[in-house]
């Protein structure tokens, strides 16, 4: 039957353009988790220094289980000078930190008992100060400073998020509203996306810029290689070609007269987005209105390059993306000084990568390769050394015959390099052979499967960053990171080798950052007269004792308009530090062996129940060990019923709870010399005050346990 002619032609109407319907809002569904909570706490092995707050650098040895008073539990056992134990109950995990020194060198153990560490901490507390007050006056200029304040999204950048082609996770929504908020505020943007590679940093990028040019700015784009500048050209293209918003590229893929040509432009304000390399900090670059500019990868610019961005924070929004922030960066973050969003919802369907690390295998190179082709996928393979990079080809085209190989890296001519790259992303090369300068932002989902030839040689970000160069779709990855078949790797060397093993969950950007900080040290933070400090206290706690004299002299400047109160930072902005309050009840605690066998796991969640700081926190660690672990045995039950006791007592004040002449001391904090003692009132039967403490003797036919924490809410009242 033959339709009429008015019926064969069809016309499509969604139902968006009908009803006026916004984009319809994705079901949020629970995403899985891609680590335990706990795994944040680096492990603490048998062997590694470690600093106590209250008794100096010493040597971690392991879990012990002691009887003390007929009760089992478990202590932290700890290692000073002339071998003096130190045995830390479990409760007191967060006292300590693994010590972290300048250049990463063992530490001298302190001497347990003496005033040595006490004269240490006092001499770091008075340095720190000073670096608290440039910290805050370095906050209060930026505070102060005035830049341009965004408007509000217009009906353009709506309609650009909507053809975002994928669900947005979480975390980037969360991020962009962070961004734009900072965008639209009078003072200036400096802040630090830390996401995972693969976790949609360009897309934040991307929607901040048109922003921007929405507002009439310009916005400069940094990039660390050509080959990722002309990455992020081809997607800012690409994405912003319905609009009139002009990009434009400065790098060594430009000819002489069209770098020219985009410089004039710049200058003229006919470019809105330039996407450049180190050359786009050169001294001829000049803008008409410059309003953003974005750093991917700050980590693989120099000093100098850093000086020229410094002047450019005081007057335009800086917007700085990374996977994983080196430690100096990392530090300015954690201290405060800049504000950080970090993305670590993985992507719909990523799947970790599949790593292997070991000695050079041809055999194992040649089923590698084979078995990404047999799937139609591509190969990179990564040999940083122009000089042999030839040689190795000829080995990889006898070893694979059957791959199409180009060979890719820095010296090579413009035209030749773009054109490699092109052929591979196009599926014309089967194998890229090439150096370093895959390693950042590049995206060619067809590639999953990477080989690193001599990776011991190459730096942990480094490491990081190649790996995240496969695995960007929801296929399978697979890394292959070979070391010399006969030289054995130096001894950092191996130990990055065994942390990019290790760390091969989603989201290990941020650990792989905290690790690094571990084997390199500290480094030169914040100038060389902070460097003897961090040596005798390490990274951790000088971190620490900084962040007290920071909410110390914000206290001391509360009433003054000087220094004003952080909107949104992540170290200035946190509550003070509870006074450590040492708890000691006749009761069995710990987490028994037979309920948790991975010793690694126990102090690690030891770690965590000691980092608890509400009661909230506590009843979800608990309902989470009984869904994790089944239900928890008298030990289980007796440390977080010891945690309740630890928190309440933080909260009124007190310093001590323990069993004294067969009753329960609560004690307080001893007061100054010459003070007039305090005589503290009665809290109903069997609870005594006295001088600066409470006496508590409760009937053995009584809940004790549940009449201690009645009195400590009692002093709360």
């Amino acid at each position: 039957m033959l339709l009429p002619d008015h019926l064969l032609s069809t016309h499509l109407i969604s139902d968006s353009e009908i009803f006026g319907w916004e984009r319809p809002q994705p079901r949020t569904r629970q995403r899985p988790v891609a680590e335990a909570p706990e795994s944040a706490y680096a492990d603490l092995r048998p062997g590694d220094y470690v600093v106590h707050v209250d008794h100096g650098i010493g040597r971690y040895v392991g879990l012990v289980q002691r009887q003390l008073e007929g009760h089992e539990r478990e202590f932290l056992t700890l290692v000073y000078e002339n071998g003096d134990q130190l045995f830390v109950p479990v409760h007191q995990a967060d006292r300590l930190t693994r010590y972290i020194g300048p250049d990463g060198g063992a530490p001298s153990l302190n001497r347990l008992g003496g005033t040595e560490w006490q004269q240490t901490r006092s001499r770091v507390k008075q340095a720190v100060r000073e670096v608290a007050e440039d910290l805050l006056d370095l906050y209060a200029r930026r505070h102060v400073a005035r830049g341009y304040a965004f408007g509000m999204d217009t009906a353009w950048q709506a309609e650009l998020e909507a053809s975002f082609p994928y669900v947005e996770t979480e975390d980037q929504l969360r991020v962009i509203a962070d961004v734009k908020r900072d965008m639209e505020s009078p003072r200036p943007m400096d802040r630090l996306l830390c996401g995972d590679v693969g976790y949609g940093k360009t897309e934040v990028a991307l929607r901040a810029a048109f922003k921007a040019v929405m507002d009439g700015k310009q916005v400069a784009i940094l990039v660390p290689t050509t080959v990722l500048a002309q990455q992020h050209y081809d997607t800012f293209r690409q994405r912003l070609a319905a609009y009139p918003v002009t990009v434009e590229m400065l790098s060594r893929f430009r000819t002489h007269r069209e770098q020219n040509q985009i410089l004039f432009d710049l200058a003229q304000g006919q470019v809105d987005i330039v996407i450049g390399t180190h050359r786009l900090i050169s001294a001829d670059v000049e803008f008409k209105d410059l309003g953003l500019v974005i750093i991917d990868e700050e980590q693989r610019f120099g000093v100098t390059h850093k000086e020229h961005l410094k002047k450019l924070r005081t007057e335009v929004d800086v917007l700085t993306l990374t996977a994983t922030p080196i430690p100096r960066t990392l530090y300015m973050t954690l201290t405060g000084v800049r504000d950080i969003s970090n993305l670590t919802t993985p992507p719909e369907e990523r799947l970790p990568i599949v790593t292997h690390v070991g000695p050079y295998s041809p055999k194992l190179v040649r089923q590698a390769i084979l078995r990404e082709l047999e799937r139609g996928g591509q190969v990179f393979f990564v040999h940083n050394r122009v000089q042999t990079i030839e040689a190795m080809k000829l080995h990889l085209q006898k070893l694979v015959p059957e791959a199409r190989i180009a060979v890719g890296h820095g010296q090579m001519p413009e035209n030749a390099l773009a054109s490699v790259m092109h052929q591979f992303t196009s599926g014309k090369v089967d194998l890229l052979l090439s150096t370093t300068i895959i390693e950042s932002g590049l995206d060619i989902p067809n590639a999953n499967t990477l080989i690193v030839d001599r990776a011991d040689t190459f730096g942990l970000a480094q490491l990081y960053q190649l790996r995240g160069r496969v695995g960007r779709g929801a296929v399978r990855a697979y890394a292959y990171f070979f070391r010399h078949r006969r030289k054995a790797p130096t001894a950092d060397g191996q130990e990055r080798l065994e942390v990019i093993a290790e760390n091969t969950q989603l989201g290990a950007g941020y650990s792989i950052a905290m690790r690094d900080l571990e084997i390199r040290g500290a480094g030169d933070l914040l100038g060389t007269r902070q460097h003897g400090f961090i040596a005798s206290v390490g990274f951790h706690l000088y971190t620490r004792l900084l962040g007290d004299a920071v909410r110390r002299l914000r206290f001391e400047s509360s009433r003054s308009k000087d220094i004003p109160q952080p909107s949104n930072l992540t170290a200035l902005n946190f509550q003070p530090l509870a006074m450590p309050v040492n708890v000691d009840l006749p009761l069995a605690t710990g987490i028994p062996a037979v309920y948790i066998p991975d010793q690694d796991l126990r102090l690690r969640l030891y770690r965590r129940i000691a980092d608890l700081r509400d009661e909230a926190e506590l009843d979800a660690l608990a309902a989470e060990f009984r869904d994790r672990f089944g239900p928890p045995p008298e030990m289980v039950e007796n440390l977080v019923y010891q945690m309740r006791v630890k928190l309440r007592a933080e909260r009124v004040g007190l310093t001590s709870i323990g069993i004294e002449t067969g009753q329960i001391v609560l004690r307080f904090p001893a007061q100054s010399e010459g003070a007039e003692p305090k005589r503290l009132p009665d809290l109903g039967p069997g609870v005594r005050g006295g001088r600066n403490a409470y006496w508590c003797t409760f009937t053995k036919d009584e809940d004790w346990q549940e009449r201690l924490l009645e009195t400590l809410d009692g002093i709360g009242q």
